[in-house]
């Protein structure tokens, strides 16, 4: 098994981000490589780029600690558990924190290179207060996320951070 986690600071409140990431079908709007999903009941399925349905059992949704959970039900995992926090950090900003436990632990890795740009990307919609997200949430009649800049919180993109370990069963790698 193997765990990696990703995160980012994103420039806006997280009742604000979470309006986005608690919604299960607006994934394929932030996250690059997935281009379509549908959600029935607990079940999402994600699309791929080239066409690849994958099923996901949705494990937590909780609006009060901002924390979204769910499972890979593929054959190709034999484990799968991914985790997406939304944390306030108390200045008006958030982390983003998306973590991945798979096996096999490649699975891991291939997860980990699409949660790093993800997590840019629904930055950088954050920060602009535009993207395909946003404009999901505002036709949906949810609270819409706006961008400002002040001198504390500029809204200029940076990279997701990512841990600096993939941390496997019996070592570090």
């Amino acid at each position: 098994m193997a765990t990696l986690r990703r995160e980012i600071r994103i420039h806006r409140p997280a009742a604000e981000v979470w309006t986005v990431c608690g919604r299960p079908e607006l994934l394929h709007l932030w996250f690059p490589g997935i281009v379509n999903c549908a959600v029935e009941g607990d079940i999402r399925t994600i699309t791929t780029g080239m066409g690849i349905p994958i099923p996901e059992k949705i494990i937590t949704n909780d609006a009060l600690q901002h924390r979204f959970q769910y499972r890979i039900t593929a054959a190709l995992f034999t484990s799968h558990l991914a985790t997406l926090d939304v944390i306030d950090i108390g200045d008006g900003t958030s982390m983003v924190v998306y973590s991945t436990d798979a096996e096999p632990a490649v699975m891991a890795l291939v997860i980990g290179g699409g949660t790093s740009g993800a997590l840019a990307e629904l930055k950088r919609q954050f920060e602009s207060g535009s993207g395909p997200a946003l404009d999901a949430v505002r036709t949906t009649g949810a609270p819409a996320p706006t961008a400002t800049s002040t001198p504390d919180t500029p809204a200029v993109a940076t990279p997701a951070v990512a841990t600096p370990a993939l941390a496997v069963e019996g070592g570090l790698v």
